[in-house]
């Protein structure tokens, strides 16, 4: 039987080539984007869980409250690992890291080094921790001694070959010494540990060892025993402030107690994350690695949902418009006995059939678009043809959409009364009209709510790259590692600042582009009340950092080398006022000092308040920031003049090789920095367009298809309409309003669910765009003018045709 209705599907498709054809490119393109967007969701969901215990494993978070600055922080103080380890039973070990981002590392036999974008130092039992296993070396005592390290495989050839590294040294930033003893595979794209390649004995930091209470550094991990809940545990952890925190901060605050501390609107509060959680579920202060977001899960999973959504209802669109030429058949096929069910059963195996020739189809584009999806996506996806899971859902889904969209163009089809559709009656009521309308009106709005999104997020981008940051990111050149060149870093500075095209620069390591980043808590002199302090960032900068960066003054003035006594000179800006209660005249000349509580502690004098700029996301406000003279610096940033920069580079190359032989030049614009703060908004805005102009190629098969088969119905009408004098113009728009009408419906519909979707998702910026009316009336337009361009093919095509051949048969 089965066979049976595959031959006799088979031919009907063939019948009907353009709307067979039209049926299977629609589906085709649904379920390849469904299918690409499948594979990124999976990817996204994945991360982490390749890890022994992955279930139980958990990263303590500390959200902070103090000196009017609230924080979230992805990290804990040095002796937190050992505190939950010793005074909870429900954790069965723990673990740190103290992330050092990059480094230039080198044999010592030689004199050039190689970058390594990211490295940590990792307790001794970090590999046991997370079950993971070295390709050489003991993973029990690899990390047990001072200045051992662990390479990745990657990194262990870069600098020794095809020979073991096991027993060999490296030179890190040109200053200390670590045998290698243990190489261990590069970790999975899809691992917070991911573009980690230097893994340093936390034997040999003495930080690790201390003591202190106050200072958030190393990311700490826990492993629960089995039968513990991760929820139930997080209450007992709120002990942790008062049996160590208030402690240690009454040797500086005498008296401090916990209900004092919370009176004055402070808090300390702990919490643990899944590590299967950490890449979609936390995005704070100092994470190891970059992390995605849920939502951007969301809105994927809705926009695959939709685009399958749209192709079905193509499906089940043309299907039905079809009916009145399956009307007769179905007709004789009841007469000669077929039953309802027989006839569902045989239109069934028909959508499967196209269900299927559609899977093979979008198995070929998903295979074609995959390198440029990944590009788009910023992975490294595969199809994995070889994993039976993945067979198994595909097929599933093909036979689910075959089901789904196949249903009720069967079930309307099987209806047909023979008597009526074999005498030619009732016909006028064939093809599902209501229905038909009702699905283009949901396409369209789908489509037109995708455009609405698209501009949204583009728009909110485009502000972010506009908007005036409070200080120039245009034309600064950044140098990078420019502590590899030793004592000759300032001698280097100053010959770059005296090329032609450079008009100014600094030396930092902290930017208001992903730089360093460092806080503390300050506190005005002979003062104890909690809204006289403030938390703030802490910079350590040149006296031409203000310069360089085009920051404007308003208040006071800036750190200046004729002022001998500004080594102890502070500049702060006017968010740090505001939490003080100062205005910027009244700050200059008042002193902070991060000792409170020692005996004779150092203070700093304000001598300028620095206009509030941009350092951190648009979806922070800006906090409290403070900037003193410094020495150390790993940045070099040079504001250039307009002209050649490609020669002004390579004099600054030519000068960098002078003063530091065999060291790499690492540079990067920072307007190319800026941006890539934002690159999750703006990969999430390309998708948005790719699978805007898939959903509207979608339905604008589906409304070309429906078009082509009211004009053929309405074949005999057109020619009576042009016997009787109307123009081929006239004919058009009777064709074409109809299909209007549904549009402006689905813009209706389009229209609030754009403007409350958006807004929602704009709520997540501090300084946003309001949605201006613009995109609103563009995406309407779009979509009238995409489904008159659709429409008006056949609709001129069938109002030219020659009324005799029309009406010949009458």
């Amino acid at each position: 039987m089965l066979k049976n209705n595959i031959k006799i599907a088979w031919r009907s498709l063939k019948k009907s080539p353009f709307f067979t054809f039209l049926n299977t490119f629609g589906l085709a393109i649904g379920m390849a984007g469904g299918l690409l967007i499948g594979l990124y969701i999976y990817d996204e969901l994945s991360f982490d869980d390749m890890f022994a215990d992955a279930d139980r494993i958990h990263r303590l978070n500390v959200d902070i409250k103090f000196g009017g600055q609230a924080q979230e922080f992805a990290v804990a103080v040095p002796p937190m690992a050992a505190a939950l380890k010793n005074d909870f039973s429900q954790v069965e070990e723990t673990t740190r890291f103290r992330t050092w981002g990059s480094m230039l590392v080198r044999r010592p036999e030689t004199t050039e080094n190689q970058k390594e974008e990211q490295s940590t130092y990792a307790d001794t039992n970090f590999l046991s921790f997370f079950g993971l296993d070295l390709l050489e070396g003991d993973a029990a005592t690899a990390l047990v001694q001072p200045n051992t390290a662990i390479l990745s495989e990657t990194a262990a050839k870069k600098y020794f070959g095809n020979t073991s590294a096991i027993g060999k040294s490296i030179l890190i930033n040109n200053e200390e010494t670590f045998k290698v003893t243990g190489v261990i595979p590069d970790l999975p794209k899809n691992s917070f540990l991911r573009n980690y390649s230097v893994f340093m004995a936390m034997e040999g930091y003495e930080e690790s060892k201390s003591q202190e209470w106050g200072s958030n550094n190393f990311n700490t991990f826990i492993k629960l025993i089995p039968s513990v809940n991760a929820a139930d545990f997080e209450e007992p952890l709120q002990i942790i402030f008062e049996k160590y925190m208030v402690p240690w901060a009454a040797a500086f605050m005498p008296g401090l107690n916990r209900e004092q501390f919370e009176a004055e609107g402070n808090y300390i509060k702990y919490s643990t994350v899944a590590l299967t959680d950490l890449h979609l579920a936390s995005n704070r202060v100092a994470e190891m690695s970059t992390n995605s977001d849920k939502q951007n899960i969301y809105i994927l999973s809705f926009i695959a949902l939709f685009l399958m959504t749209l192709a079905c209802v193509n499906f089940m669109n043309l299907s039905t418009a079809q009916s009145l030429k399956r009307a007769k058949e179905v007709g004789v096929r009841k007469t000669l006995g077929s039953s309802k069910f027989g006839l569902v059963r045989q239109f069934l195996t028909e959508s499967g059939l196209i269900s299927f020739l559609s899977l093979l189809l979008a198995l070929i584009v998903a295979i074609i678009a995959l390198p440029y999806f990944n590009d788009l996506a910023g992975k490294e996806m595969t199809i994995p043809f070889a994993n039976p899971l993945f067979w198994l859902t595909i097929i599933l889904t093909t036979l689910f959409l075959g089901l789904f969209s196949g249903s009720y163009p069967a079930f309307f089809l099987s209806r047909f009364v023979p008597v009526k559709v074999l005498k030619g009656g009732g016909q006028t009521n064939i093809g599902g009209g209501n229905i038909r309308n009702s699905l283009v009106v949901f396409q369209f709005a789908i489509s037109v709510f995708l455009i609405i999104s698209t501009l949204v997020v583009f728009q909110q981008l485009k502000y972010i790259q506009n908007k005036d940051l409070g200080f120039q990111k245009d034309q600064m050149l950044i140098i990078d590692d420019v502590y590899a060149a030793g004592t000759s870093v300032e001698s280097f500075k100053e010959q770059v600042a005296n090329l032609g095209l450079v008009e100014s620069a600094t030396l930092s390591s902290f930017l208001p582009t992903p730089s360093n980043r460092s806080d503390n808590g300050f506190e005005l002199e002979g003062s104890g009340e909690e809204n006289n302090s403030v938390q703030m960032q802490s910079w350590a900068i040149d006296h031409d950092y203000a310069k360089t960066l085009n920051l404007e003054m308003v208040a006071g003035r800036f750190f200046d080398k004729s002022f001998s006594t500004d080594t102890s000179g502070i500049v702060v800006n006017e968010t740090a006022l505001s939490i003080l209660g100062l205005s910027p005249e009244e700050a200059i000349g008042k002193r902070l000092t991060t000792g409170v509580g020692i005996e004779n502690p150092e203070y700093s004098t304000i001598i300028g308040v620095v206009k509030n700029f941009h350092f951190s996301s648009f979806k922070d406000d800006i906090a409290a920031l403070s900037m003193h003279i410094g020495s150390y610096a790993n940045k070099l940033t040079v504001r250039l003049k307009p002209g050649d920069f490609k020669s002004t580079i390579a004099e600054i190359e030519e000068k960098w090789q002078a003063v530091a032989p065999g060291q790499p030049f690492n540079h990067y614009f920072m307007d190319d920095s800026f941006n890539n703060t934002y690159e999750s908004e703006q990969r999430l805005g390309s998708i948005f367009f790719t699978f805007t102009i898939l959903s509207l190629l979608i339905a604008c098969l589906g409304l070309f298809g429906l078009a082509a088969f009211n004009a053929e119905k309405r074949t005999k009408e057109i020619g009576v309409r042009k016997v009787m004098g109307a123009s081929v113009g006239q004919i058009s728009y009777r064709l074409t309003i109809d299909f209007l009408k549904l549009v402006g419906v689905a813009i209706l519909i389009a229209l609030p669910l754009g403007w409350f979707i958006m807004n929602k998702w704009l709520e997540d910026f501090s300084y946003r765009i309001d949605i201006p009316i613009w995109i609103y009336a563009l995406a309407a337009i779009s979509a009238i003018v995409i489904s008159i361009l659709t429409v008006s093919y056949q609709s001129i095509k069938a109002a030219v045709v020659n009324p005799v051949e029309s009406l010949k048969s009458e």
